[in-house]
């Protein structure tokens, strides 16, 4: 793209089918249910030590919930006391397949060779292979029929990271959180205090401590194997007194003789009056668990940081200015134009701003970029925008890091750093995240539509068709397919269904393929007057400046990252203000990096600006008139930076009219 920067039967049986699946599971819970006034319940009996918000985890249920239907049960929680918990649609499924859906022949509270992962919403076993330091080949080796592909939901099995750093912030494993676990809990499982395990995982909410989700473990010496909570045991030491016996000592404490043997040889030679014996006791008998501390651990979850406000903010922009591959270097001077005309209007609004450029070099060469990283001005930074190449970010994401400063990473779109760095930010989408928007948005907009999917050209877009045909086949929304744009208007006539919008959709994005099926459709509407033909296509198109009459006669929607409503009072007021500062227009490039560079500076600096260092919990609190991008950051993991998941889909009406609607959550 040039510089595009990138059934009713069926239906009733399916039903009955998912209905019983419901019975079942249900049925296997280890709960009574039981039925008080037309609504159903689980018995459950409290365990030791166990508080609300404990019990409301392990059923999928908020602690009001669980006051409602049992009433006193706000002076706090006895062991063995008998509540009621209302079965709902989240909680009749979780319990059963969190255990159902893990591969079998592992016990999924061992994890110290594997893990568990559940996919989500455009990850790929490449992705997920990057934000866990694997491979593709170890996955597939785990998870048969995974290079296949894989769904969202899906358990996957990951092998354990071992590696041991020089750095010890770099030392860490992975835990998948269980039923009935609290941070509380997994902390003392590792024997790490709460604020350990929060300051490794950033990201880490009451939302995401959830059943099932992955959080990264800090382990500051060694790697060594860590035995479930309910089975780990702490060393009491005994002093034996006349008379005692192992058979007796060992009663008292709970363990076995051999345990007591098998831990201090110097029995071999009989038992004695005043010896110490090392004895392991189970943890859970010996060490009394707090209220207090869980809560305390629990606030965690729910505090949000200090905002660190900045009384001068120093912006430092990274980029290789001096690189003229592929004319690159007129681009990024662009990027930089557009950005100072941020600067100017973020000065205009009261900021206080100091603006550093460095020139970084080209490539993986990063000798002058360290070299800059010692000098004052970027120690003094409190935000870092820029590098290009991964050897750049690398080197800018080890620096933000060390520093605690947020770094924005403008232009690429598939470097691992920002799976592992909680202050980082990546503008360009990642394509599945894009992809999964677009099939859903498609699937709702869409379902009523007679789908037709067109084939042939040079460009085929097979990632998103073929996630949206599964996607389409899954809600049971009928589609059919015509293998070639040629004699488009004979294959497809047949098809048609008069007063119904026929939906026709490229598989190729190229710009031959869409003007033969453009002209085919010309000869459709002469020959079916009134017919409804609206395509639905790939961000290419907005490249094709011929095609815009096109779009508008038969009504074109299109998803993209980006795109410029020339119409738009931002547009107009950009363009303006960039002639008057450079007496000149923006390049004709997709997308137009002044609008580019313009865009994300507003955004972080305002970010910067209202929210201070730590804005990253705020980022999409942050409403700017952006041109160009849409913005809205999400995590994909716990531990790791955010990424702008944030899309338009674009619509060419039949009366003219142009509009972008964004997509966010």
């Amino acid at each position: 793209m040039g510089n595009l920067i990138h059934l009713s039967r069926i239906f009733v049986i399916m039903l009955c089918m998912v209905s019983c699946m419901h019975i079942m599971q249900a049925q296997q819970l280890p709960y009574e249910i039981v039925t008080v006034d037309g609504r159903s319940f689980y018995k459950y009996r409290v365990q030791s030590g166990e508080g609300l918000y404990a019990v409301s985890r392990t059923f999928s249920v908020t602690v009001a919930e669980i006051l409602r239907h049992n009433p006193g049960s706000n002076n706090g929680l006895q062991n063995g006391q008998e509540l009621l918990i209302p079965v709902t649609d989240s909680n009749e499924v979780n319990p059963i397949t969190t255990i159902q859906q893990r591969p079998a022949g592992s016990d999924p509270a061992d994890q110290n060779n594997t893990f568990r992962h559940i996919v989500v919403k455009g990850e790929t076993v490449y992705s997920i292979s990057r934000m866990y330091h694997t491979t593709v080949d170890q996955i597939n080796r785990l998870n048969p029929g995974t290079a296949d592909g894989i769904t969202v939901g899906e358990h996957l099995i990951i092998p354990q990271r071992r590696i041991i750093s020089e750095e010890k912030e770099e030392n860490y494993r992975y835990h998948t959180i269980l039923p009935k676990e609290t941070l509380y809990s997994v902390s003392r499982t590792y024997r790490l205090k709460p604020e350990d395990v929060v300051r490794a995982n950033p990201g880490l909410s009451i939302e995401s401590f959830q059943i099932g989700k992955t959080i990264r473990i800090p382990f500051f010496e060694s790697y060594e194997v860590i035995e479930p909570l309910e089975k780990q045991t702490t060393n009491v030491i005994h002093t034996v007194t006349r008379g005692e016996t192992l058979y007796r000592i060992a009663g008292k404490y709970g363990v076995e003789v051999a345990d007591i043997e098998r831990n201090n040889p110097m029995l071999s030679g009989g038992l004695k009056p005043n010896m110490q014996l090392i004895v392991p006791v189970l943890r859970n008998k010996v060490e009394q668990i707090s209220p207090s501390a869980e809560n305390e651990a629990n606030r965690l979850l729910t505090q949000q940081p200090s905002s660190q406000r900045v009384d001068m903010m120093k912006v430092g922009l990274l980029l290789p200015f001096l690189d003229q591959t592929s004319k690159g270097h007129l681009r990024l001077q662009e990027y930089y134009e557009g950005f100072l005309l941020a600067v100017n209007e973020m000065k205009n609004r009261g900021a206080n701003l100091e603006l550093y450029v460095f020139e970084i070099g080209k490539g993986n060469d990063t000798g002058k970029l360290e070299s800059l990283l010692g000098t004052m001005e970027m120690q003094s930074l409190s935000l870092v925008i820029g590098g290009v190449s991964d050897t750049q970010i690398k080197v800018l994401s080890d620096f933000s890091r060390s520093k605690n400063i947020p770094y924005v990473v403008p232009f690429s779109h598939s470097n691992s750093e920002v799976l592992n760095n909680g202050k980082m930010f990546q503008v360009n989408p990642l394509n599945s995240l894009i992809h999964a928007k677009t099939v859903a948005y498609f699937t709702g907009k869409f379902r009523n539509a007679n789908i037709l999917f067109v084939g042939g050209g040079s460009n085929p877009q097979t990632e998103l068709i073929g996630s949206l045909q599964v996607a389409l086949t899954e809600k049971n929304i009928p589609f059919r397919s015509v293998e070639t744009a040629q004699s488009l208007s004979t294959a497809i006539a047949p098809m048609l269904l008069p007063g119904k919008e026929n939906l026709i959709i490229p598989i190729s994005s190229d710009a031959a393929t869409l003007r033969e099926i453009t002209g085919e459709l010309s000869l459709l509407h002469e020959a079916n007057p009134g017919i409804e033909t609206p395509l639905f296509g790939h961000p290419d198109w907005q490249t094709y400046a011929d095609m815009a009459d096109a779009y508008t006669r038969f009504g074109t929607y299109f998803y993209t990252p980006f795109f410029v409503d020339e119409q738009a009072r931002e547009t107009k007021m950009f363009k303006d203000e960039f002639r008057r500062w450079y007496g000149r227009d923006p390049m004709d490039t997709y997308p137009v990096y002044g609008m580019w560079g313009y865009d994300t500076a507003l955004y972080f600096l305002t970010a910067l600006q209202r929210y201070g260092l730590q804005f990253e919990q705020s980022v999409n609190r942050v409403k700017v008139p952006t041109v160009q991008f849409p913005f809205f950051f999400e995590r994909l993991n716990n531990w790791g930076g955010l990424i702008n998941g944030a899309l338009y889909i674009v619509q060419y009406e039949t009366d003219g009219r142009i509009s972008k609607t964004a997509l966010n959550k």
